[in-house]
């Protein structure tokens, strides 16, 4: 694979043997322009057209590699690629462009989401930048921003996807277009039924009552990102059975599932105990490391001089 280290291209070290020309990443720049120069002999007309059509496949393959997407995996997500014509994958990379999408963007870009390769503009792609225009306020100049923090918004529905997500979520409080598009766009993409209601049913099955789950997602709209069985369930399994929490702690401090079970929150919890000393939940996480030793040596100090006050 060809890392972003490819860029600015060189297209025409790729297609002919021209001097290379380093194309401005800040500009339009037609991927597949240059033809390569072959020289071919007399086929029959099915030869010909073979021949072109496995061309044509290897001009692709080289110009994904140069942007710094894997071929392999994209063509593996993404079978349509192999038959794609050549210009309509350039009339998206084109149009992209056109939204101020930079070619030094597209790598990344595609090699999340290798089906925007060969969206449809009108009907796929151009309405995503309409909802973002128009429903999330965000202006023409930071398009580029919005879709490189979240490139699947490119691959989903406006009408299915996108708006019932935002229809739900400002239902449920969040006022902040300005957050769900530069910084926690992925809930735009989540589906409703099948992502965000089951994450919010899973607090309220832990005996939080509703109002107090919404207000934990408004404060950390990261728990609709988290996988239930693999993240929220051993997370709040640990704190019930080992930490012996109380719920109102975690209903206080949701942040406490933003943080990696094995890395951090066992390993401080296991300290803890060890010391035998009593620290509310977000000092015993947010701490760095070396803060989080001076506390501990701090409040064993305390103990101990309280503990001697008393003898």
């Amino acid at each position: 694979m060809r890392t972003a280290a490819a860029t600015p291209f060189y297209y025409w070290t790729c297609f002919s043997s021209q001097k290379p020309i380093a194309a401005d990443p800040e500009q339009p720049t037609n991927v597949f322009a240059v033809k390569p120069k072959i020289s071919l002999q007399k086929h029959t007309d099915n030869q010909q057209t073979k021949a072109g059509i496995s061309q044509q496949f290897k001009e692709k393959i080289l110009c994904l590699e140069i942007m710094g997407v894997d071929s392999g995996q994209a063509l593996a997500r993404n079978p349509s690629l192999r038959e794609a014509p050549v210009d309509s994958i350039n009339s998206v990379i084109s149009f992209l462009q056109s939204k101020g999408v930079h070619i030094k963007d597209l790598g990344r870009i595609f090699g999340m989401c290798p089906r925007i390769l060969t969206s449809n503009i009108k009907s796929d792609l151009d309405p995503v930048f309409s909802f973002l225009s128009s429903d999330l306020g965000v202006p023409d100049r930071n398009f580029r921003m919005v879709i490189s923090k979240c490139p699947r918004l490119l691959i989903s529905s406006v009408g299915d996807q996108l708006k019932p997500a935002l229809s739900y979520l400002r239902k449920l409080g969040f006022r902040d277009l300005k957050a769900l598009a530069y910084r926690d766009s992925i809930l735009l993409v989540s589906n409703v039924e099948r992502t965000l209601v089951p994450k919010l049913d899973y607090l309220v099955s832990l005996g939080i009552s509703k109002p107090d789950a919404v207000r934990m997602v408004l404060r950390c709209p990261g728990l609709f990102t988290f996988s239930i069985e693999n993240n929220l369930k051993p997370k709040f399994n640990y704190f019930a059975e080992e930490m012996k929490g109380k719920l109102g702690e975690v209903k206080e401090f949701p942040q406490y599932f933003t943080f990696s079970l094995e890395k951090r929150i066992k390993p401080r919890h296991m300290e803890v105990v060890r010391t035998g000393v009593k620290i509310v939940l977000p000092l015993m996480l947010k701490t760095s490391d070396q803060a989080f030793r001076e506390l501990l040596t701090l409040k064993m100090s305390s103990e101990l001089e309280a503990n001697n006050e008393t003898l």
